[in-house]
Formats: C-alpha cells, sequence, structure tokens
C-alpha cells in the first residue's frame, strides 16, 4: 500500500523557518517528481512547489517565491519544503504528492493526508 507521510508543521510564528518533510512507503520515491500542494480554510488548493525526480528541476509558486525552497534526498526517499519568512496568508493544510513534473494536482497520482501550518503570534 502506497502511503505519502508529511511532517514538520505545526504552530509557527510569523518569521519563522520550518521545514517540511514528506516521507513515503510502498513506493520508490525518488523516481518520482513531488510537489507540495496547500490548501486555506475556505479556499481551493493551491499548488506550492516542485521537484524533479533527480531534483534537478525545481519551481515554486509565485506567492512563495523566494522564501520557500523545495528539496529531496533521494538517499534517504524524503523531500523537503524549507519555508522561510512565514507570513499569516501561508496557513494552510501543506500536502506532498508524487507524479508527474508540473504544478497541475492532477499529474500527482499519490497524495499524503496533510500537515496543517499555522502561523500566527
Amino acid at each position: 500500500q502506497v502511503q505519502l507521510v508529511e511532517s514538520g508543521g505545526g504552530s509557527v510564528q510569523p518569521g519563522e523557518s520550518p521545514r517540511l518533510s514528506c516521507a513515503a512507503s510502498g513506493l520508490a520515491l525518488r523516481t518520482y517528481a513531488v510537489g507540495w500542494f496547500r490548501q486555506a480554510p475556505g479556499e481551493e488548493r493551491e499548488f506550492v512547489a516542485v521537484i524533479s525526480s533527480s531534483g534537478g528541476i525545481t519551481s515554486v509558486s509565485d506567492a512563495v517565491k523566494g522564501r520557500f525552497a523545495i528539496s529531496r534526498d533521494n538517499a534517504d526517499e524524503s523531500v523537503y519544503l524549507r519555508m522561510n519568512s512565514l507570513k499569516r496568508d501561508d496557513t494552510a493544510v501543506y500536502y506532498c504528492a508524487a507524479g508527474t513534473y508540473s504544478i497541475n494536482a492532477r499529474t500527482f497520482d499519490y497524495w499524503g493526508q496533510g500537515t496543517q501550518v499555522t502561523v500566527s503570534s
């Protein structure tokens, strides 16, 4: 059974820089592109960042450009999202997903359950 698990969320203060992690079981994560998406209350799910299977190609949304960075460690079968200079608007459930490289959620076949990130002082 394929399972993606996000970790590293929680309550953080504006300006802090937590790192989210995504790990998988039941599939070789290193062979998939991995994306991060988020969904705030009352909003649609939106693209945040994506990384190719090799890690050589990445893309981030305009909303987080310059603040968030995606990376991966294929030896560890993990993907990370470093979130710098957090704002209250970054409050959302963050999901990692494995699939084909794109910014479109429909190209990702496997999804985690999500981890809540709440930014407040």
